[in-house]
This record gives structure tokens, C-alpha cells and sequence, in this order.
């Protein structure tokens, strides 16, 4: 069996990335700049706000041991995905909440979560994650890789969101694996 990507976007990179790091199934992670137009972007350029990218994680995983599906879980349980372009004091379209989908599985089981959490009111208002398909990933500069591992105490904006999240997917039925 082969490996599969995911790219979420879900704020400041560096807290996404280290909750994806300690997943099980999850075999590597890539932090990097994604959904823009400026081609080969660098922090400052995407930091103005100017080129249209997101601040996003790029994952590679084992189907075999953790499902896209909580995967998704997960994106959705650490940020707020009813922000738009923010995820707490961290402002911009660099900030925005972004699932970026490799295939027509993946898009659907995006858009099949995003409805069964809004239906369940997990959230006071309406989720914004865009859903797009995956485009170019530029990686970010070394520095910004395993950001929060290289200095723990880091800045980090993650915030965990309401344990009924896990409940409304899980009642929305069992998702197949996308292999």
C-alpha cells in the first residue's frame, strides 16, 4: 500500500504541524505555503498578505493505519474553522482555514464533515473552510520545519475546539478509507 498527502491550512503552521507530528499513521509533515498565486513564496511575501497563499501543512500518512477522515477530525478539533482569516490574534488570509484536496474522495469527505458539524451546531456560526483542490506546495524555509520541536516553548496559537466535534462525525457513520 502507498502513502497519501493531505494539506490543511489552519492558522500559524508551526501548532498544526505539531499536533499532525504526534498522530499515529502520520509518517511526515511539511510545512509550506499553498492556495496563492505568487509562484516560490517566502515567509515575508506571504506574511503581507499580498500573494494569496495560506500558511499550510503538507502530510504524508499510511492509510493502512489512520484514515483521511480523522485526519479531518483532527484539522477540525485544532483550530476555530468559523473565523475568517483568523485564528486567534493571528490576522490575514495567511491565516485562513483551507482544506486543499488531492482527490475527488478526499473532496467529498471535506465537504460531507464541514456539513455534518454544521448541522450538529458544533459551532456558534457557520464553518468557513475554504475547499479547494491542492495546487502548488511551496515548502517554507527550513527554520519554520518542526518549528515547535526545535523550540518548545514557541509561540503557538492552537486552540482545541469542542469535544462534540468527535461525536458529530462519529454519528455521522463510518467514513471509508481512501486508498
Amino acid at each position: 500500500m502507498s502513502y497519501r498527502k493531505a494539506t490543511f491550512a489552519g492558522g500559524c503552521f508551526w501548532g498544526i504541524e505539531k499536533v499532525f507530528l504526534e498522530l499515529d499513521g502520520v509518517v511526515s509533515t511539511q510545512v509550506g505555503y499553498t492556495g496563492g498565486v505568487t509562484k516560490n513564496p517566502v515567509y515575508n511575501q506571504v506574511c503581507s498578505g499580498r500573494t494569496g497563499h495560506a500558511e499550510a501543512i503538507e502530510i504524508t500518512y499510511d492509510p493502512a493505519r489512520v484514515r483521511y477522515e480523522d485526519l479531518l477530525e483532527v484539522f477540525f478539533t485544532h483550530h476555530d474553522p468559523t473565523t475568517l482569516n483568523r485564528q486567534g490574534p493571528d490576522t490575514g488570509t495567511q491565516y485562513r482555514s483551507a482544506v486543499f484536496y488531492h482527490d475527488l474522495p478526499q473532496k467529498e469527505a471535506v465537504i460531507k464533515a464541514k456539513d455534518v458539524l454544521d448541522r450538529a451546531g458544533v459551532f456558534k456560526t457557520k464553518i468557513v473552510t475554504e475547499i479547494q483542490p491542492v495546487g502548488e506546495f511551496y515548502p517554507a524555509e527550513e527554520y519554520h520545519q518542526k518549528y515547535l520541536q526545535k523550540n518548545p516553548h514557541g509561540y503557538c496559537s492552537i486552540q482545541l475546539q469542542s469535544p462534540r466535534i468527535k461525536q458529530a462525525l462519529k454519528e455521522s457513520g463510518p467514513g471509508e478509507t481512501h486508498e
